[in-house]
């Protein structure tokens, strides 16, 4: 069973997909990421891999039930694809060299650019989860990509508050938020050349940190290729001193939010920026989406940014602290 079903109180649409439940937990002896399993080449450094277990499908079969009264049901098309990171079962993201992560970075746009070809696409959205704590089944370091053909309300929401900003002032919103952050300057973590890290003023995790493209840019393929390595430099600083803060991987969901597809006039008040939403608030402490978060959308941080945004900043000269020796090398 995979198809789509109309949720009439939110205007959104619930992907449901059976055959999700039945993703494997993987074997210590075995991976189908990496080579030798016979699911993927002997030799690669970053893969495009359908997802075996997919949510949406190109040739999606007929949905299982009818639509009734206010319900409504459609066929689950769209795309979903894995993107392997590297061919080593154990690396992270930021062990990866600077050079790797760009190829990732190319592959990220080539697989954007190609799945917003189709006219039956909305929005193709570049993620990772990461950690158990995030529902993660399969460790091999590796993100995913969805083309929607349904565009979806988070997206969708975000998309027209950013067009009423520009409406109302004439301004790009996310434009304008980085420059607010680097006026007040105690919510930045990191920032370079073409880049700047920050804890968003109304962020809703303690660590739900955000890189921003200082130019306005609203997608992967918008980007010089000094562009691209600065990003790939980004992710790995950034990863790097969340792994250092608490002394271990830190789980994250990781969401690349770029211009919707076919939809050019997005360019003018959109702008391309990750978020990441990580559910640690303290070390062995879980920040979760309760009654109040999931119910009402109320989102509610245990700790104000200023404070967590000090404590990322000492990770991350930790992070810089530990790499040195490495870091002329690229």
């Amino acid at each position: 069973m995979t198809e789509l079903r109309y949720n009439p109180l939110l205007g959104d649409w619930t992907m449901v997909a059976d055959k999700r439940q039945f993703r494997p937990n993987m074997p210590q002896d075995f991976c189908p990421f990496c080579p030798g399993s016979g699911k993927v080449p002997e030799h690669y450094e970053v893969l495009k891999y359908d997802n075996d277990f997919p949510a949406l499908m190109p040739e999606p079969p007929e949905p299982s039930v009818a639509g009734m009264g206010p319900y409504r049901v459609e066929k689950a098309y769209g795309k979903c694809e894995v993107i392997l990171y590297s061919p080593d079962h154990r690396a992270t993201l930021p062990e990866l060299s600077l050079d790797h992560i760009v190829k990732l970075v190319n592959l990220w746009t080539k697989r954007y650019v190609e799945l917003n070809r189709d006219p039956l696409h909305q929005y193709v959205m570049i993620f990772e989860n990461r950690g158990e704590e995030v529902g993660v089944t399969m460790p091999h370091p590796h993100g995913q990509i969805y083309a929607y053909s349904k565009m979806p309300l988070k997206i969708k929401t975000e998309l027209a508050n950013c067009r009423e900003y520009y409406s109302e002032t004439g301004h790009c919103l996310l434009c304008d938020m980085n420059r607010t952050e680097e006026e007040f300057g105690k919510r930045i973590i990191y920032e370079n050349e073409h880049f700047v890290a920050y804890l968003p003023f109304f962020t809703d995790y303690p660590f739900g940190l955000f890189i921003v493209s200082k130019a306005h840019r609203t997608g992967l393929d918008e980007f010089t290729e000094a562009e691209k390595r600065s990003l790939a430099l980004s992710l790995k600083e950034m990863i790097g001193a969340m792994d250092t803060l608490f002394d271990r991987p830190f789980p994250y969901m990781m969401v690349l939010h770029q211009r919707a597809a076919h939809e050019d006039e997005t360019r003018d008040y959109y702008h391309f920026h990750i978020e990441f939403y990580p559910p640690l608030r303290e070390e062995s402490k879980i920040k979760y989406y309760a009654s109040s978060e999931m119910g009402a959308w109320a989102a509610c941080n245990t700790q104000a940014v200023e404070q967590t945004a000090e404590a990322l900043r000492q990770a991350y000269q930790k992070y810089l602290e530990k790499t040195w020796l490495t870091r002329d090398a690229e």
